[in-house]
Order: structure tokens, then sequence, then C-alpha cells
């Protein structure tokens, strides 16, 4: 049933989702930008297959279809999909190549500019499953169980995981970082 009556073309699902497209957007591409280490294009692809397999399984009020499990919190939900679709789209690449893409452009007066760019190429120089691991937590603030949840791990693993990712990043960094944050 189409939302104010005939020839408005979009089901209640159609609206519920775009809300749900639009609200999320951003926050995905910005975790996209980190996770890709800056490639936009490609963070730009992850978000939109992301969105696209949100809305293959979105029914009203969030969601699964019929015969499936519900998701509780779509929200949470996108984000594991686009961990899993960056996670399986390094597994796939078949060479080492690594495109290079502009950060986008940020409004308004950035103070901490100097950082984020060191932080972001740092992070662009480590593992991908690293880079996922440091962005889930320290970005996105994902607990470790959930962590390890979204990348099928254990938790003891995530903090393994961590704790050797924030080393190589401390070694990538060198004493540029106080320098930096000092600014």
């Amino acid at each position: 049933m189409a939302r104010g009556g005939p020839g408005h073309g979009h089901s209640i699902r159609d609206e519920e989702f775009l809300d749900f497209a639009a609200t999320r957007s951003g926050h995905l591409y910005r975790s996209a930008c980190l996770l890709t280490g800056g490639d936009t294009h490609l963070a730009e692809d992850l978000v939109q297959e992301t969105l696209g397999k949100m809305y293959a399984v979105w029914r009203p009020g969030g969601g699964r279809r019929p015969g499936t499990r519900r998701i509780d919190n779509p929200a949470a939900y996108a984000q594991g999909v686009l961990y899993r679709l960056f996670l399986t789209h390094v597994r796939r690449r078949s060479s080492s190549e690594r495109p290079v893409g502009e950060l986008p452009d940020r409004p308004g007066p950035d103070r901490d500019s100097s950082l984020r760019l060191t932080l972001i190429e740092a992070l662009a120089d480590l593992s991908p499953r690293d880079r996922a691991v440091l962005v889930l937590r320290y970005w996105e603030d994902v607990s470790v169980e959930e962590t390890a949840e979204l990348l099928d791990a254990s938790p003891g693993a995530v903090r393994t995981q961590t704790s050797r990712a924030l080393g190589r990043l401390r070694l990538l960094l060198g004493d540029a970082l106080p320098d930096l944050a000092l600014r």
C-alpha cells in the first residue's frame, strides 16, 4: 500500500528505508573512509552496497523479511554489513595495488586536520583487519564482545589484535603524534 494513496509510488517500506538511509549514510561513509585508508571511491561503493543489502532485508518497522531473524538494531546491523563487505573486498583483491583517493573536503575550520590526516595515512598502512579492529574499537566505540561478533572472532583474539594494531600504529607514527596533538 502506497503512502498518501495511489500514484505516490513509494510504499511505507520504501519511505522508512529512505529515512534510515538518509540518517545513516554519513556515518557509514565516514567509517568506510577510515577503513579504506581514505579511498573515497571505494568508501562510496561500500556504503552503496551496504545500503543495497539493507534494503533487500528491510521491512516496515526495521527488521527482516518473514522467515528470517528480526534486526533489532538496524544501525548496528548496517555497520556490521559494512565491515564484512570491507573485509570481503580485501580478501578478493587479486593484487597488492592500492588506489589513492583524495579525502573529502571538510566544511568550516578544522583545527586538528593535520592530526586527522596523519592518522588516516597511518591507518592506511595497517592491514585491513587491524584497521577494522581499530576503527570499530576507537572510532565506533564498539565493545570487545561486539567487535568479536562483527568480525567473527573471539574476544581474546580481538584484544590481542587491538594491542598489536595499536603497537604497529605507534611505530608508524613515531614521534609525530605528540607534536600533532599539541597543535
